[in-house]
């Protein structure tokens, strides 16, 4: 903080801080750590990605089945890009 800012300011500030933290907390869940948290969505990340590339594996085979193009059967499936 500045160095003109007093003693008291500085100690609500850090009691608002401390508050919200609380409710992050509370929110995430009280014994939970972020290191917890990060490993759950990573491994969460890798499920969605195993998935996702089995089914453009799946999509590329009936695209071959019909001679048409990936892009192709994603259009007519309304599948739309990431980017």
């Amino acid at each position: 903080m500045h160095a003109a800012t007093s003693a008291k300011k500085q100690k609500e500030y850090i009691d608002k801080l401390q508050a919200e933290i609380d409710v992050l907390q509370k929110r995430i869940g009280e014994d939970e750590s972020a290191e917890v948290i990060v490993s759950r969505h990573i491994n969460l990340l890798h499920r969605y990605n195993e998935a996702k590339d089995a089914t453009q594996l799946l999509i590329g085979r009936l695209a071959a089945s019909k001679e048409t193009t990936v892009r192709q059967i994603h259009n007519d499936m309304g599948l739309l890009d990431d980017s």
